[in-house]
Order: C-alpha cells, then structure tokens, then sequence
C-alpha cells in the first residue's frame, strides 16, 4: 500500500474514532468537582484514567454504529462523507482498530475501580443494543442517548469512590435529554430543509409541537 493511501487510511480510523465527541466524556469529571477534590492530584489521576478509558469505549461504539448505518449515513447529505460510509475504510479496517481500542481498554483495567468498568460494559451493552435496535423506538432512543451522560457521571463517581448525588442525576438526566431532544429537532429540520424523507426512520414519529413540549419540560 502507498505511502498516501496508508495516511488515508489512518486519518480515516481516527476520523471514525470521533474525537470532537471525547467532549461528552468530560462529564466524568463532574463528581470529583462537586465532591470538592478538584484539586487533589490523586483523585485527578484517577479521573483522566477513567476520561481515556471512556473516549476508548465511545470510540469503539463509534466504529460499530457507523457499521451498522452505513446504508443510512450513505443517504445522508453529511454522514456520507464518513470514512466508512464513503468506502474509504473497510470492514477489514473496523475490525483492527476496534481489536487496538480494545486492546488499549483492557490494559487499564487494573488502574480502576470494578464498579467503574461496570457502568462502562453497560453503557457500551446500551449503545450497540442502540445502534442495532433501540435507536428505532421511539422516545426510548432518546432516553438511551440521555442515559449515556447518566452513566458518564456515575462512572466518574466510581472511578474516584465517591457517592454522588442525586440532584446530580436528575440534573444530567434532563440536561442530556434537553440535548438528545434537540439533536432529533434538528435533524428533522435539516429532513425538512432538504425535502428529502427523514434519514432516520424513527423521525417519522416524532413531530415539532411534541418536541418542543418535552424540550420546555426538560429545560424548566
């Protein structure tokens, strides 16, 4: 393989990665925050572990989901430009990068809490079960995009033995609805924008009026 083809390919693999997402994760840091150890270098330590950890994880869901919607994201005026979606990397390449992700993941897991790794198995359970089945149900696919920052605070918590609170839940928890409501209004916008039939299957549920309403609850 070429010198250029081979670049290609590894900036395509850390494109499908979605690095500009590793930001959600900084949700992790919310417990050691609000448990007043924001300046405790141990408890910091432990806490950009579990950051790296998590951006591994969302990275190899990542991979997955875009191989199970390659023929949606193909449709679509924007995802087709993804590195799989637009036939720059294989299935071949998915898989070697999801084995190195992996492989990276497993060798921190004597740096953390088991409770930590726990909430990342179910957060990484929940996204494939999203991205091959619950991401068609509606108003669950929203929860379950909601639930992710949920998780992402827990781990947090676990990650540095503290107990968190639950106004600290409650508040992600309509926070990251807010966020998952919105990303669904937009992409119906866009649907409407374009002329074009929604990209994703379940929009065909969804309407504005009943979007807006769940945004305004959340919000108060």
């Amino acid at each position: 393989m070429e010198n250029g083809a081979l670049k290609k390919k590894f900036t395509g693999a850390f494109q499908l990665m979605r690095p500009s997402q590793w930001l959600k994760n900084i949700f992790l840091f919310a417990p050691v925050i609000f448990s007043k150890h924001l300046f405790d270098l141990s408890y910091l330590q432990r806490e950009t572990i579990a950051f790296i950890g998590f951006c591994l994880v969302s990275s190899m869901v990542y991979a997955i989901n875009d191989v199970a919607d390659r023929k949606a994201d193909a449709l679509h005026p924007i995802k087709r430009n993804r590195p799989f979606a637009s036939g720059l990397l294989q299935i071949s390449d998915i898989v070697v990068l999801v084995l190195v992700l992996l492989s990276c993941t497993i060798s921190l897991l004597p740096l953390l809490p088991v409770q930590f790794w726990y909430t990342i198995v179910v957060y990484g359970g929940l996204n494939i079960a999203y991205s091959l089945w619950l991401k068609q149900v509606v108003i669950v696919d929203v929860f379950v995009i909601a639930s992710g920052f949920m998780l992402r605070v827990l781990a947090g918590a676990f990650a540095i033995e503290v107990l968190v609170s639950p106004w600290l839940i409650l508040c992600t928890l309509f926070v990251s609805l807010f966020l998952a409501v919105s990303k669904r209004r937009g992409e119906l916008l866009l649907s409407a924008a374009t002329g074009s039939s929604p990209f994703r299957p379940v929009l065909k549920h969804y309407d504005m009026a009943f979007m807006d309403q769940v945004m305004t609850v959340a919000a108060s």
